[in-house]
């Protein structure tokens, strides 16, 4: 074997084990496949101190092939469409997976419809912010006024691996924002206490709209 050749079987090698990590662990898998696979998984609750350890984690990134990945994206969009306590996202780690994946509504397409997000990552966040009422399927029950980005270029992908490249606004920017944030391992409720001296700079009464450091 020569020089080049050593190289490359060194890549292969490298390629394959970073391949292998993203794919969902033999826990992980059991828990996807546990019970009526047909069903939704519970969702984890911040007052449930087994699940707080879950939903305080951070994620890691996941292979889109994984062939588990689209019983688990399945499950999850229903848990988070239970007509009991129907909501617009919801993240991996809120059915006990810490990995980076989320579902949510598109409200800037035509019919609103849910999305299924891969490895998503945010490039950018406007200084431009918008305070709106926010809740959580984790801590039912309670809602807060949290400041967000009004737009954010963000990057995520599908289930063929293929990437896009989407610039998002308003609420569907919001839902994204609170749904990478649970990816982070941050609720709602973290990003309101720390918002409590966030300075931000009010635009023209009546506009909702403030100026403020970008990425919070």
């Amino acid at each position: 074997m020569n020089r080049l050749s050593g190289i490359l079987l060194v890549h292969v090698v490298l390629l394959s084990v970073c391949v292998q990590a993203q794919q969902l662990s033999e826990p992980e898998c059991a828990l996807v496949l546990s019970g009526d696979t047909t069903a939704m998984m519970r969702v984890l609750t911040l007052s449930n101190a087994g699940d707080a350890e879950i939903l305080k984690a951070e994620s890691l990134d996941v292979d889109p092939a994984d062939p588990v990945l689209p019983l688990l994206a399945q499950r999850m969009f229903l848990s988070m469409r239970d007509t009991a306590n129907p909501g617009v996202g919801i993240a991996a780690p809120q059915v006990g997976i810490n990995r980076n994946a989320f579902w949510i509504q598109r409200f800037d397409k035509q019919d609103y419809p849910f999305e299924f997000m891969i490895n998503p990552v945010i490039l950018s966040y406007s200084a431009l912010k918008r305070r709106g009422g926010e809740g959580c399927l984790s801590i039912p029950g309670v809602r807060g006024e949290v400041l967000r980005s009004y737009t954010i270029m963000v990057e995520y992908r599908d289930f063929s691996g293929g990437w896009h490249t989407e610039l998002l606004e308003d609420f569907t920017a919001v839902i994204f924002q609170h749904e990478y944030d649970h990816l982070k391992g941050l609720l709602f409720t973290d990003r309101m206490d720390q918002q409590l001296s966030f300075p931000v700079y009010p635009l023209p009464e009546g506009t909702e709209l403030f100026l403020g450091p970008p990425g919070m």
